[in-house]
């Protein structure tokens, strides 16, 4: 039976600077990663502090929660606290019975279902009615217009990353030894990893929009090639092209050249008709 050694470390002013950090952390968003500098951002303090007298695990620690990463920023604050908490108890776990891919598959299977409500209420639901009440303000003339629009929707979004952020803490040190203790973190981790597996497939087909116009003629009936894929398996190109730059970046070729090499055969197939 695995045991995880309960040592406390992390404080309700650590987890403060990583709610305040979070508040930063769409600002390096970027097209590979998208958020994952944002959220190693706002977990350096946890992990300066927890792997502070192993510089090898702090590293490996930094390279872990630079993986990819993307979920609604007032949501994301959870998962922070959530691995926090995980990173405490792999700190305290010397003898390394603790498995860290469980940290990653975690975060990858969080951050998808968060993302969904965080998106529906946030952007979709609350934005629209707090600046459809600023609008009404200043369609009038009024200086509350503008000021109302952010307050309403910073106030709301602030409380739920601040509470989020030690909600995550505390749920992650009240069940995760739990589930360790109890020997059932091999099937919470087989869990994640469907979720998260699930979600990396869900959006291989919506971010990768690529589809082909070719068309064939025979016999008087036009056949759609697209169609005919999308048929056999729907999403297969943007499912082909995702694993041959998943193989691509296994063999360690820089990312730049990828990106350089997309835009330079997606053009030349654009102009030759095949996409």
């Amino acid at each position: 039976m695995e045991t995880v050694k309960q040592n406390k470390q992390i404080t309700k002013k650590d987890l403060t600077k990583v709610f305040l950090r979070s508040m930063t952390i769409m600002c390096s968003w970027n097209y590979e990663r998208q958020m994952h500098m944002g959220f190693m951002y706002g977990m350096t303090p946890i992990l300066d502090k927890v792997y502070a007298d192993n510089e090898e695990r702090k590293k490996e620690a930094y390279e872990r929660h630079m993986e990819f990463f993307n979920c609604t920023p007032q949501m994301t604050t959870f998962i922070m606290g959530l691995a926090a908490s995980m990173e405490e108890q792999n700190a305290n776990s010397n003898t390394g019975d603790f498995n860290v891919e469980s940290i990653s598959m975690i975060k990858a299977s969080l951050m998808g279902p968060f993302a969904g409500i965080g998106d529906s209420f946030f952007q979709g639901t609350l934005r629209i009615i707090t600046f459809g009440i600023g609008l009404s303000f200043a369609k009038q003339g009024s200086i509350l217009g503008p000021i109302l629009a952010v307050a309403l929707f910073a106030i709301p979004s602030l409380l739920t990353a601040y509470y989020g952020t030690m909600l995550g803490y505390r749920s992650g040190d009240k069940y995760l030894a739990k589930l360790y203790q109890e020997g059932l973190m091999d099937r919470v981790m087989q869990f994640a990893s469907i979720i998260g597996l699930s979600v990396v497939g869900g959006m291989v087909a919506s971010m990768v929009p690529i589809e082909t116009p070719i068309k064939f003629t025979t016999g008087g009936t036009e056949l759609v090639l697209q169609d005919m894929l999308d048929s056999i398996l729907p999403g297969m190109l943007p499912l082909i092209v995702t694993l041959i730059m998943y193989s691509l970046i296994k063999k360690k070729l820089s990312t730049n050249w990828l990106l350089l090499g997309a835009i330079v055969v997606g053009m030349v197939l654009s102009m030759i008709g095949v996409l």
